[in-house]
């Protein structure tokens, strides 16, 4: 039997990826912080602190150019159990990029542009 483990996105910019998650979504890194020893990558685990799942940022020294999402089909979701309240956040934010309010859904986005699904609760 297999279970989920990561998921991975690759930041430009840890720190501003770091700030980022917590104040959008509480994530807060969990385990060891893995550097390679040529300071070519940085890899930092995030946890919801409920769930064993994590999210994976890792930075890459030399990837100069901004990553290729694609058309942004593939994305994370996160369930609120006050969706009312994270949609204001969010929207204080500024990181809402799309909205469906028949689905009851809305997405946000990250510093890097990966697109986050915000669910409610049902």
């Amino acid at each position: 039997m297999l279970t989920f483990n990561h998921f991975n996105f690759n930041v430009a910019d840890l720190d501003r990826s770091l700030a980022f998650y917590k104040e959008a979504l509480g994530l807060e890194p969990v385990g060891e912080r893995k550097e390679a020893a040529d300071g070519s990558f940085v890899i930092v685990f995030l946890g919801d602190g409920k769930t064993d799942f994590r999210l994976e940022l890792t930075w890459l020294r030399d990837h100069p150019q901004k990553y290729d999402l694609g058309e942004c089909e593939f994305h994370l979701a996160l369930r609120a159990a006050d969706y009312d309240a994270a949609h204001a956040k969010h929207e204080a934010m500024g990181c809402i990029c799309f909205e469906n309010p028949a689905m009851g859904i809305y997405f946000i986005t990250d510093p890097d542009g990966y697109w986050i699904e915000i669910i409610p609760t049902r």
